[in-house]
């Protein structure tokens, strides 16, 4: 075994075993830039398997003399080349070697060297026991160094020796019959005579005590689609009654279908995990407590107690694993303020969740199964460091052959790993794996509800122009923890966003079924472009023609980002509260109509209000506002209270301040903010109401021209004026002449473009002639609209329509 020099320029000769037949002799130190298989292996990280012949072209190569692989600048010590060539030539005929390096490429501490006679080389099942003997190997050195709070540099003159690990063996598992192969030193490890063993997979496992056989028998016994590779430290007890630690490390070789066929693993001696019996009392104490836990959060709760004071570590995470995503079970200390933005986004939606992807570190100690620490200064994410900056560990928390969760334990001070607590964390990481899955099991009514709320509403809610928008959802403490409360945000058109909440009747399935058909229907029609009514009333009729006796209540506003403006629309829903830019609080005044689903042609009037920047737009379910012990009158002064003392400028704190002491809950409760910033360009807005006279056109271009002057057309504003005169006129004929009612013209000026609009009664869409004929007096408005415009369109409108075209325009205030 070499390990790295003090100097980091050379491994040096740290151990070696002998067996009974040869001696092979090696140098005493290689240098990291020679051309020795040893070096190449230390510095690519790649193990190197060299049979005879193989064996010989290298020490050919490290002739001084002879061809080199190297380039002519290169660095080389040929000296010690000479001397790995002499000694290799005196190793006994048909001798083959292997190179592994031992630790990964951030922690790489040396290679093994493994020689023998081996005329056709080490055959396949031999390097992969080989390599996770030298994962054995890699891991008492680690144990090591934790133990002497230093990086030692271990020598033949330290007196320290075992390095190696002498007491450790082999075997091959049959996964389909159960029929095991173990060398004698397997047997001894486990205390089993050689005669006496039976060939049985399960006399293994009978051999550790009864609290590590759950974690034994997920490794011997895996599922179908397992990861290939284990680690695990269990204990055996001795005849005398001592406890022994024993490290298992095993491959699983599939099939030509993909199913686990062998397993080749090595079983060694990790007395350096021998725990104090302190430790022994807390890991009985851990396997009494979850044997009582019966829900994931109860488990959750379990290993904070067992591991962050205990360790004395400053944080701890458990989550659950489901795909491709983490959902977060609990998180101690619960200040938001104590986790990185990652792990604290959507705190009180009760199920903040991460992709696996955003994390690669966290995704690979995952996919290797195995308990994981980093020392401070670890190359790690931020939204990882930031968890332990002075230490990290992370336990994959596995059961019946697949990753069931993780649990991650931070510490802020520099923090070194014991032996002792790595053993703790293995034995946690055992444990807590089975008793999550069982969790499940025995959780399956309350996981269904969690699953089900998860995939009806939003994940994550969209980033707005001139504003920012929070969302907080918390189900139920009672029944069936999911109900029919929902909120969404829905970006449109021109800087508008629509936000939309609403709850259906009752606490079932049912209604979060209905739940989720209207959130997507009210999206889809509000994406269609229709204004607010007109989305309420399709919803309206969609929920009635259901086969459903549930009804629900809905408020939905669109809001203009860049003015203000908004128009709001309820149906049997609490009104919205607002909070104005000097902190007063007020309710808004929403003309209301019926809940949805009752009257199929039910009105549903749209009411006008505007937000000044630094003003907060609150929509509630009455789950926030009402109880069996709080009216609700009285629950709303209460949250206008709490409103108005909040603080705006950060509404993900505003919003936590609005739930208030809301543990137990006998209805849902969502709310919705949205603060409202503005824009940097202010928008100009004017409007014209058409007269119906001969010279209605007239007046309206003379409007258009007057109001772009004003605005400062041809100085302050570049837009081609009479450009704009011609698309009014053309527009405002269309409305005069084929429409009965009102005609409205709409000016708009913002940074980038000139938005002309013209409303009208009329919900029929203009249609622009395919083929028009030279002689005739009409149908070329909408040709000369589209031939100028850089953008044009008609949507609904409040029962009628709008037909708009945009002009391009630049505003000197917004270039600035």
């Amino acid at each position: 075994m070499y390990l790295l020099g003090e100097h980091g320029d050379r491994l040096e000769l740290a151990e070696t075993v002998d067996g009974p037949d040869a001696e092979y002799d090696m140098p005493p130190a290689v240098h990291l830039a020679s051309r020795s298989p040893v070096a190449e292996s230390f510095r690519t990280g790649r193990a190197r398997w060299l049979d005879p012949t193989s064996l010989l072209d290298v020490t050919a190569r490290l002739d001084p003399d002879g061809p080199s692989d190297h380039g002519a600048e290169e660095e080389h010590h040929p000296a010690a080349d000479t001397e790995l060539r002499d000694l290799v030539k005196s190793w006994p005929p048909g001798s083959s070697l292997a190179v592994l390096p031992l630790g990964g490429h951030a922690s790489r501490r040396g290679a093994l060297v493994v020689a023998g006679v081996a005329p056709e080389g080490f055959d396949v099942d031999r390097r992969h026991l080989l390599e996770l003997y030298a994962d054995q190997v890699a891991a008492g050195i680690e144990a090591y160094e934790v133990t002497r709070r230093r990086t030692p540099r271990p020598d033949r003159d330290s007196g320290l020796s075992g390095l190696v690990p002498l007491r450790s063996g082999a075997f091959t598992l049959d996964l389909a019959t159960g029929a095991m192969t173990a060398d004698d030193r397997v047997l001894d490890l486990l205390g089993l005579p050689p005669g006496e063993f039976d060939g049985r997979a399960a006399t293994l496992v009978a051999c550790a005590v009864p609290d590590d056989v759950p974690a034994l028998m997920s490794v011997v016994e895996p599922g179908l689609w397992t990861s290939c590779e284990h680690q695990l430290a269990f204990r055996i007890r001795c005849l005398n009654g001592e406890l022994r630690w024993l490290g298992l490390r095993c491959r699983i070789l599939p099939a030509v279908d993909g199913t686990p066929r062998r397993m080749l693993g090595v079983l060694a001696d990790a007395s350096y995990l021998r725990p104090s019996a302190d430790e022994v009392s807390r890991v009985q104490w851990l396997s009494a407590e979850l044997a009582g836990a019966t829900t994931v959060r109860d488990v959750s709760e379990v290993v904070v107690a067992a591991l962050r004071e205990p360790l004395n570590a400053s944080r701890v995470a458990v989550a659950e694993v489901e795909a491709e995503r983490l959902f977060v079970t609990i998180l101690d200390p619960s200040d938001p303020d104590a986790w990185p933005a990652l792990w604290r986004s959507e705190w009180h939606s009760e199920w903040p969740d991460a992709a696996r992807s955003a994390l690669p570190t966290l995704a690979r100690a995952l996919r290797d199964g195995t308990v994981t620490v980093w020392l401070p200064g670890a190359d790690l994410e931020p939204d990882l460091t930031h968890i332990g900056p002075g230490g990290l560990a992370i336990l994959p928390l596995q059961a019946d052959g697949r990753m069931v969760g993780v649990c991650l334990v931070g510490w802020d001070e520099e923090h070194r790993f014991e032996p002792e607590e790595r053993s703790l964390l293995t034995a946690t990481a055992s444990l807590v794996g089975q008793a999550l899955m069982r969790a499940h099991a025995l959780d399956a009514r309350h996981e269904l509800a969690r699953t089900l709320q998860r995939s009806l509403l939003p994940r994550k809610l969209p980033r707005l122009p001139g504003g920012q928008a929070v969302a907080r959802y918390l189900p139920a403490t009672v029944g069936l923890e999911v109900g029919g409360d929902w909120y969404d945000v829905i970006p449109l058109s021109d800087s508008h966003v629509a936000l939309v909440i609403g709850d259906v009747q009752g606490h079932s399935a049912e209604a979060a079924t209905i739940m989720g058909q209207m959130r997507t229907a009210i999206r889809a029609y509000a994406v269609e472009g229709h204004p607010p009514d007109v989305v309420v009333s399709l919803a309206n009729r969609l929920l009635t023609g259901m086969e459903t006796d549930l009804f629900a209540t809905c408020c939905y506003v669109d809001l203009d980002m860049e003015e203000g403006a908004a128009l709001l629309v309820r149906a049997g829903h609490i009104a919205p509260l607002v909070r104005r830019p000097g902190g007063v609080t007020e309710e808004i005044a929403v003309r209301g109509g019926p809940p949805l689903g009752v009257l199929p042609d039910a009105r549903f009037p749209m009411t006008e209000a505007r937000l000044a920047p630094g003003g907060v737009l609150a929509l509630l379910t009455d789950g926030l506002v009402e109880a069996s012990g709080l009216p609700l009158d009285d629950g709303v002064q209460r949250l206008r209270t709490l409103f108005s003392a909040a603080d705006p400028t950060d509404i993900g704190r505003m919003a936590d301040d609005l739930l208030g002491n809301v543990d137990r809950r006998d209805d849902d409760v969502a709310l919705l903010l949205l603060r409202y910033d503005g824009t940097a360009s202010r928008p100009l807005r004017a409007q014209w109401a058409v007269w119906r006279l001969p010279d209605a056109i007239v007046h309206a271009r003379r409007f258009t021209a007057r109001t772009l002057r004003s605005w400062g057309a041809g100085a302050d504003v570049s837009v081609d004026v009479a450009t704009a005169q011609l698309i009014v006129s053309e527009l405002v004929t269309n409305a005069v002449a084929h429409t009965r009612g009102q005609v409205r013209l709409d000016l708009t000026l913002t940074g980038q473009r000139l938005r002309i609009a013209v409303n009208d009664s009329s919900p029929r869409a203009p249609v622009r002639s395919t083929a028009l004929d030279l002689e005739a007096t009409g149908g070329r408005g909408l040709v000369i609209v589209q031939a100028l415009a850089t953008a044009y369109g008609s949507v609904p409108f409040a029962g009628g329509k709008q037909v708009w075209a945009e002009l391009p325009a630049a505003r000197a205030d917004a270039a600035s």
